[in-house]
């Protein structure tokens, strides 16, 4: 696609504005490469095949930040192929972007926990003839991470975390922490247990996991409002990262992509499998293999084994699904949004996601959210 002098500009100045959150993907490869690279998506050929139709104007989203590194990226790679067209993504929260679409304020909405019932019904008030569905585009794991000063190594098991989340389990040398971890020197440190202040689809499905894999030790409902008692808060997953990063003691739940990026220590996940898991997009994509759509029509959200003891299989994870109208969006952003999200979940968008820390969505998933996007009127 040609692009005019003047939209080379534009583009490049637009991409200055993401650059922070292209360096931390270009940060954030794969294990074996976690040094660098190329930023995957930043190569020229990565743009070349976005389709932008009549796509045109400002297209306004907001929610989940748990994707906003991938969102930095496709956005980027967008708007350079698209000059036309002006994205803007507001990482603040799963459940803001749900408010914000249901008030009609965006085009689209991320979030990483699937619509309620009642959320869908208040969404028919803004789609008109149609009502929100879910469409999964970004998958990943959900990393713990830790800082403990003379430790580089933790295996924790859900029973323990729901226990350490729940403020149940004080101190780092704790017999249950030192039984999973034999031949760890593990200090008389204080636990500082982070989690999300505001509502949050990464609480939710961390829920989720204690819950299924914990339900002895975690009684609390699965919800985006953190409902234990006790532990300190912190704004969005780059917050909750940034307070693990700085303080000893402390453990926090993020995106993978946050704790690369920052070169947090994650926790190995005994699952009761052959050995335990270490948090990686490889293994997040093993658990998320496995998952079904659970949604009617077109709606394609995802039931996930939070339980899983597959060999490999790393069970705290997420999916993001962007919200949209699957009738009734606003002509004037309708284009922008099956364009755009078109290239989030082509090929060469999913590609990203796995050299940005996430896991694609599974091959026959994403076929039916092609064809989903194609078909939103």
């Amino acid at each position: 696609m040609k692009l005019q002098r003047k939209n080379g500009l534009r583009a490049a100045a637009l991409g200055a504005l993401v650059v922070s959150g292209a360096l931390v993907l270009t940060a954030c490869g794969s294990d074996d490469n976690a040094s660098g690279g190329d930023g995957g998506g930043t190569k020229p050929s990565a743009s070349s095949n976005i389709d932008c139709g009549d796509a045109k104007g400002q297209l306004r989203a907001s929610g989940s930040s748990a994707q906003k590194n991938a969102m930095d990226l496709w956005v980027k790679n967008y708007m350079a192929a698209c000059p036309g067209v002006q994205i803007n993504y507001n990482s603040s929260s799963s459940g803001e972007g749900i408010v914000a679409f249901n008030q009609g304020t965006v085009g689209f909405a991320g979030s990483d926990s699937a619509l309620k019932p009642e959320e869908v019904a208040d969404s028919k008030k803004t789609c008109q003839s149609g009502q929100g569905i879910n469409l999964p585009m970004v998958g990943g794991p959900i990393a713990i991470g830790f800082h403990l000063e003379g430790v580089d190594k933790l295996t924790l098991d859900a029973p323990t975390l729901a226990k350490i989340f729940d403020s149940k389990i004080k101190k780092w040398n704790d017999p249950a922490i030192a039984k999973l971890n034999e031949g760890v020197k593990l200090p008389d440190t204080a636990v500082q247990a982070f989690h999300r202040s505001e509502d949050s689809g990464t609480t939710q499905n961390l829920g989720k996991y204690l819950n299924a894999a914990a339900p002895d030790a975690w009684k609390y409902e699965p919800e985006k409002a953190w409902p234990a008692p006790g532990g300190q808060a912190a704004s969005g997953s780059s917050g909750v990262a940034a307070q693990v990063k700085q303080v000893d003691g402390a453990i926090g739940y993020f995106e993978l992509s946050y704790a690369k990026s920052q070169g947090i220590t994650t926790v190995d996940i005994d699952t009761g499998g052959s050995a335990p898991v270490k948090a990686t997009s490889e293994n997040a994509s093993k658990a998320i293999a496995a998952a079904q759509i659970k949604g009617q029509g077109k709606d394609l959200a995802l039931g996930l084994d939070y339980a899983t003891k597959a060999d490999g299989a790393y069970p705290v994870v997420l999916v993001t699904y962007e919200v949209v109208c699957d009738k009734g969006n606003k002509p004037e952003t309708l284009s922008a949004v099956k364009s755009f999200l078109g290239y989030t979940a082509s090929e060469d968008g999913q590609k990203i996601l796995t050299e940005a820390g996430y896991a694609p969505i599974p091959a026959e998933i994403n076929t039916k959210v092609r064809e989903t996007v194609k078909g939103l009127s």
